[in-house]
């Protein structure tokens, strides 16, 4: 399934059946008809609900069908315990007690009536590791049998005609959840020193597909953040520093994502790249003006949103340009003036971790209502499930949360739900599949880039491997890949090639490598003594591979720097 590239990402909602809509109340209740479980259709993996003709049509006839309890289950996205849906340890379940007061994430979706659940995860080199509270990621056969146990406990909700939305973070990279058996695409940083939106598109085409094969139909995926300020939250995860570039990559993931069936969400508007603070542990501020980050920051969210993307998450910023000291995700200028009114976009506006530092001043039913009410229809990871349904439900009963924006939301939520309807789930075996890995080979040998040295190889003779503290893995898959590529390496006395990493500093140089290769941002290039400096801007085995062929004299480092980088060109070898 193609989802259509169309501005506003979920085709917009005719004013006349909208208003319709909310002037009816939308109350439901116990006594409205429901729909029954043979109209709502398998909700299996194996089995997806069938295509949609008209989206919009069929969200405004469920919404109007849907009791006051349903209405605010479809805008919660919570995490869960468990690596499965029914069935999980002792430790998991006091999880979801002490989240949810249920033991099971089957059981969570039925108490709350959810809209969707986001699967959480992270590695050693994880930015965004302070709130993955759990982990329930681990193969992808494990995670088809999760997403296939969930969406059966979604199929007797009142939704149930809807597919279940079953999102994670995949930005490949550092931020990559699932990461045992797929084909890892290099970073987003370098995607962008590649410069080449049409490999960034079958790239991930690849990916979506393979998320798709184990039941995952919304990747909180691209960062569209602009890195003008250099940051480690951000960092690698940005395609770069020039808004134009960063566009084009956007919109390049944007289709081949979507090709696939799955949502594409830009993140984090109106732009983490701005600043270099962590919003996981405080609110960062943008003291740009205006006018800046309208020719920066948004330019890339206008071209995902003009690729058709189906989500924007909102970012936990202080834009004092705009609206100084709100957050935007609780800013009603930003995300209704701004991104809605400004930019057009008429899909889902989703909300970064609730459970993150900055929304964590008001409780989490305040919360949940704040955020609504500004402009989001997706409250992503409430750091207490039921506490964020409770407020939101009282709310709406006693008018503090306006019945027509809660509507709205649910309504936007269901179309894209049904936008989704009728994507195909390929099989399992599509995951890894060589077509999938050589195109990520392509992008990643697309990136190395050369900034000081030949543009041949910048070594002759056996090789010696080294690395900062922690990266022996990584070490190894490069020895792995130099001797598959036919260059000697030897445990000592070669030629070294030095690699460092996320967090590295210059502490972690070394004097003596002949070469030093960046992994992650090259900013530490600039402290780098190296006769050559080389980046892959990335740790993946498809980077590594590439850099090999570098090394080998296979291939050309004819990447660019999508960062700047003191001292240095932003390439050598580059046309």
């Amino acid at each position: 399934m193609s989802i259509p590239s169309r501005r506003g990402g979920v085709a917009v909602i005719a004013l006349a059946a909208l208003t319709a809509l909310l002037l009816a109340g939308c109350t439901g209740g116990p006594g409205r008809a429901q729909p029954t479980p043979a109209a709502r259709g398998s909700a299996t993996g194996s089995s997806p609900v069938g295509p949609v003709q008209d989206p919009v049509a069929s969200a405004a006839a469920l919404v109007n069908s849907l009791a006051d309890e349903d209405l605010v289950g479809q805008v919660l996205m919570p995490y869960a315990y468990g690596a499965a849906a029914d069935q999980v340890s002792t430790g998991s379940a006091a999880g979801n007690q002490e989240l949810a007061g249920v033991d099971t994430p089957a059981q969570m979706i039925a108490k709350y009536r959810l809209g969707g659940l986001i699967l959480v995860g992270f590695s050693a080199d994880d930015p965004t590791s302070g709130n993955q509270e759990t982990t329930n990621v681990d193969n992808p056969e494990q995670v088809r049998a999760l997403t296939t146990g969930l969406r059966s406990a979604a199929a007797d909700l009142a939704t149930g005609a809807a597919p279940f939305l079953i999102g994670t973070d995949q930005e490949y990279g550092v931020v990559t959840r699932i990461t045992d058996g797929v084909t890892m695409l290099p970073s987003a940083l370098a995607t962008g020193a590649a410069g080449k939106p049409e490999l960034t598109e079958s790239a991930w085409r690849a990916a979506g597909t393979e998320l798709a094969a184990m039941g995952v139909n919304v990747d909180f995926a691209p960062v569209a953040d602009v890195l003008v300020t250099p940051s480690t939250v951000i960092g690698s995860r940005s395609y770069g520093a020039d808004p134009s570039m960063v566009a084009e990559q956007v919109s390049g993931v944007v289709r081949g994502l979507q090709a696939t069936g799955v949502a594409a969400t830009l993140k984090h508007f109106p732009g983490h790249g701005h600043s270099a603070t962590d919003s996981h542990e405080a609110l960062p501020v943008l003291p740009q003006p205006r006018t800046v980050l309208e020719l920066e920051a948004w330019r890339p969210f206008a071209a995902g949103i003009g690729a058709g993307a189906l989500a924007v998450m909102s970012g936990h910023l202080d834009v004092r340009a705009v609206d100084p000291g709100t957050p935007a995700t609780f800013s009603h200028t930003l995300l209704t003036e701004v991104l809605r009114g400004e930019l057009g976009f008429q899909g889902v506006v989703i909300t970064d971790g609730m459970n993150m530092a900055p929304a964590k001043r008001w409780s989490p039913g305040e919360a949940a209502v704040r955020a609504l009410k500004a402009g989001n229809d997706l409250i992503l990871m409430p750091p207490h499930v039921g506490q964020a349904y409770d407020g939101l439900l009282a709310a709406l009963r006693d008018g503090s949360l306006p019945r027509t924006r809660l509507v709205e939301a649910v309504t936007r939520v269901l179309t894209m739900k049904f936008t989704l309807a009728g994507a195909a789930v390929p099989e399992l075996d599509v995951v890894g599949a060589p077509a999938h890995q050589a195109a990520a080979v392509e992008l990643a040998t697309a990136a190395v880039t050369a900034l000081r040295g030949p543009c041949g190889s910048p070594v002759s003779g056996p090789v010696t491997v080294t690395a900062s503290t922690g990266r022996e893995h990584t070490r190894a898959t490069l020895i792995k890949k130099l001797t598959a590529a036919g260059v000697p390496v030897a445990d000592s006395g070669g030629a070294v090639v030095h690699l460092v990493g996320y967090g590295d500093s210059a502490d972690d140089l070394s004097a003596d490598a002949a070469v030093t290769v960046a992994m992650d941002t090259p900013y530490l290039l600039a402290e780098a003594d190296s006769p050559a400096l080389l980046a892959t801007y990335s740790s993946s085995p498809a980077s590594m591979t590439g850099l090999a062929q570098v090394l080998a004299g296979e291939a050309t480092p004819a990447g660019s720097a999508p960062v700047p980088v003191s001292g240095l060109p932003a390439t050598t070898c580059g046309s």
